[in-house]
């Protein structure tokens, strides 16, 4: 139902951008259009890069912006695990695997095409070139792909200032040679301007990156959200995108999960709020800009001290769990998430109600708080939306004595130390109520295993 609802709003995009750009075209190569999208960003490993993601990142306002957004993420290598087999027949003739890696073709095996030319200066990109993941490679296939496929109907001009768009989509990127990257991309697209005799004017040019900062900043609005709950609602989509194993509760275990907040934790940690939005020219003006920025920052340092709470927890259940084997799944340890509501005991149920002993610091300690006890915005397919043990946890040794431990987690993490030297160093009141909670939850499960049938 939702792949049929998703392809209508789809179609109606298109049709919408095509009439404000005064394109007729044939509503049959439209709905081509349409699957080809549909089909691609509704991939078994798609949670937050859906349909639902490239609408919201379009607007709907500007006609460019919207095609541009329902390209922009159609390629994410790290996401799908591959190039979906339908747009490999627009990026075979100009990009290679070598050892699990996409490389551009050499110049010598290039077809000659102005549009690849077109894209390929936009980007800054070079034949022979090593494409990353981690910068820009699935915004160049996705802009090739938009390039190709709008083609037969949009000139060159409207095409330009679409991957323009696109190309903006390339996230968190620092100064460089004392420019940002707007002003990077708006050198790159006067050169290919030229180059190419496209004839975009200089306010053309200027515009176009003007409306590329625009999008952009939507891709990454969530990190101004006001909402700390919403914003972290996000990121939690995000992690089983990267990390397939979370897409069944009941079996994932207590190390994958681990990583997976290691690895959002890490990269909050790099984070910095200037990275995340852009300015060029005036878009944003200075107070939007700068208000967008104040968001990120206190949204980053929530979300830290949220994952760096979390992982403490997990370091302990870690710990716990090894001693009857490294690989238990953490449905084991805490109970699945039993979404049809049968009388199935959780960890949480044996927990004592401890009052806080530490009063909190600060904004940031409140908010982390209140999302570890009251839960972000909403449930997660393969996650409860509150962290009761967290919580717990908080009130007996607050949350300086977790940003203390942390390091320790680190090192239990990378096997400097064993679990039970981590344990050691908890503190004591803790471990012994996990471990006295578990012991209960599994006699339970023993009761209910031994209880005889009736006849």
């Amino acid at each position: 139902m939702n792949f049929e609802r998703d392809k209508e709003q789809c179609l109606e995009k298109l049709e919408w951008a095509m009439s404000q750009l005064q394109v007729d075209v044939d509503k049959r190569e439209l709905e081509r259009i349409t699957a080809l999208i549909v089909q691609t960003m509704t991939g078994p490993w798609r949670y937050f890069h859906t349909p639902d993601h490239i609408f919201e990142v379009g607007g709907s306002a500007n006609a460019i912006e919207v095609l541009a957004a329902l390209f922009h993420d159609l390629v994410y290598v790290q996401v799908d695990q591959s190039v979906n087999f339908n747009l490999t027949f627009y990026i075979s003739p100009f990009v290679q695997e070598i050892k699990e890696h996409l490389y551009i073709r050499e110049a010598e095996y290039l077809p000659p095409d102005r549009l690849f030319d077109l894209v390929m200066g936009t980007f800054g990109f070079k034949p022979g070139q090593q494409l990353s993941p981690f910068a820009g490679q699935n915004e160049f296939l996705s802009a090739l792909v938009c390039a190709l496929v709008l083609r037969p109907l949009l000139d060159e001009k409207l095409l330009l200032q679409i991957v323009t768009c696109i190309e903006a989509t390339i996230p968190f990127r620092p100064e460089k040679d004392g420019l940002h990257a707007g002003e990077h991309l708006y050198l790159r697209i006067q050169e290919t301007n030229e180059r190419l005799k496209i004839g975009l004017s200089e306010t053309e040019l200027i515009e176009s990156v003007q409306r590329a900062v625009r999008m952009a900043n939507r891709d990454v609005g969530s990190f101004a959200n006001p909402s700390s709950a919403r914003f972290l609602d996000n990121t939690w989509s995000l992690l089983p995108e990267t990390n397939h194993n979370l897409k069944n509760p009941s079996s994932y275990t207590v190390n994958e999960y681990r990583v997976a907040l290691q690895k959002m934790a890490g990269f909050m940690n790099f984070l910095k709020p200037d990275l995340v939005f852009q300015q060029f020219k005036g878009e944003p003006n200075d107070q939007e800009f700068y208000n967008k920025l104040d968001r990120a920052d206190r949204n980053i340092k929530i979300a830290r001290l949220y994952l760096a709470s979390k992982l403490f927890t997990m370091a302990l259940l870690e710990a716990l769990s090894r001693r009857f084997g490294r690989n238990i799944p953490l449905s084991t340890i805490m109970g699945e998430l039993n979404p049809l509501g049968l009388p199935i005991e959780k960890l949480e149920d044996f927990l004592p109600d401890v009052p806080n002993r530490y009063p909190l610091t600060g904004e940031t300690e409140q908010e982390v708080f209140d999302l570890l006890s009251k839960g972000r915005f909403s449930d997660s397919p393969y996650d409860i939306k509150n962290s009761p043990l967290t919580t717990l946890i908080v009130n007996i040794i607050g949350f300086d004595k977790i940003r203390d431990l942390l390091d320790r987690s680190k090192a239990f993490f990378q096997d400097e130390i064993s679990g039970e030297d981590f344990l050691d160093n908890c503190d004591p009141e803790v471990v012994e109520i996990i471990t006295d909670s578990l012991s209960k939850l599994f006699d339970s499960r023993k009761v209910a295993l031994l209880t005889p049938v009736s006849s």
